[in-house]
């Protein structure tokens, strides 16, 4: 069964930083592209980044230079190191994985799950 379960969201300040973490199992974690969605109240679901089984990253550019991802295949487990974090920041974040088609699957893409909430206040 394919999982992917998101945590590390909370609030924060303007400014301030988070990191999250999404832990997969049921399929090849190792050779699989991951990325992280996000939806804003009223607002659609919108891919912020992704990164390659190899480690090449890319990411919307309103989250370039603050926000970094990454993979530890050891862990099983993908980043988003989010830092400088803004009011329009806040939302609840999703991960999901990419199959080699390009069809992403774990539901983190259409922003349905648990995902992790994110609010920053100023």
């Amino acid at each position: 069964e394919v999982q992917l379960v998101e945590s590390g969201g909370g609030s924060v300040e303007v400014g301030g930083s988070l990191r999250l973490s999404c832990v997969v199992s049921g399929f090849s974690f190792h050779d699989t592209d991951m990325g992280w969605w996000r939806q804003a109240p009223g607002s659609e679901c919108e891919l912020i980044s992704s990164i390659s089984d190899v480690g090449k990253p890319s990411y919307l550019p309103s989250v370039r230079d603050r926000f970094t991802i990454s993979r530890d295949v050891a862990k099983n487990t993908v980043y988003l190191q989010m830092n400088d974090l803004k009011p329009e920041d806040t939302a609840t974040y999703y991960c999901a994985a990419q199959r080699n088609d390009g069809r992403w699957f774990g539901f983190g893409h259409q922003c349905l799950g648990q995902g992790t909430r994110v609010t920053v206040s100023s």
